[in-house]
């Protein structure tokens, strides 16, 4: 699933921080690698567990120790991976979400692109796309400038945050 996760991570993102300077394409890249890579399985595996965003962001802060501008930008990608486990419900399996706490044992939970039924997809995926026009209007992206930006830098601009902020 492609849309349902980078709508509602990006609005997750929005209503959470409201931050311009936050690179929203490694929230967008983050939200969707844990079915990039658990999809070779084709079941929830690895990526789905709690450790596997907390290993990232030890690792974004460890590489990143006196470089704050790396790493306020590769912060991004372990929140995207937070916001997936959220979106995905991935706290329901407590054998993966919690492993290996709970256990080494994976089971045989599929991934929702898998394991879903065409409607529920279908319903989430749509979902997605609303949050995601709802996003581009509320971005001023329709300005081909904001858009340039944002493609480009990952950035919103600061204008959107502070006037929403005000308010």
């Amino acid at each position: 699933m492609l849309f349902w996760f980078a709508g509602t991570s990006l609005l997750g993102m929005w209503f959470t921080f409201r931050d311009p300077v936050i690179d929203h394409r490694l929230i967008i890249f983050g939200a969707l690698l844990p079915d990039l890579i658990d999809s070779v399985r084709g079941k929830q595996w690895i990526a789905h567990t709690l450790m596997f965003p907390v290993g990232i962001l030890f690792l974004v802060m460890l590489l990143t120790i006196g470089r704050r501008a790396s790493r306020r930008r590769l912060l991004a990608l372990p929140i995207g991976l937070f916001w997936h486990l959220v979106f995905d419900a991935s706290w329901t399996n407590s054998n993966i979400f919690w492993w290996p706490v709970a256990g080494i044992s994976f089971g045989d939970h599929e991934i929702l692109l898998v394991g879903g039924n065409v409607g529920q997809i279908i319903l989430l995926e749509l979902s997605g796309v609303l949050c995601l026009m709802w996003l581009f209007n509320r971005f001023g992206l329709s300005d081909a400038e904001r858009r340039k930006k944002f493609v480009r830098t990952g950035r919103i601009d600061r204008s959107i945050t502070e006037t929403r902020m005000n308010n």
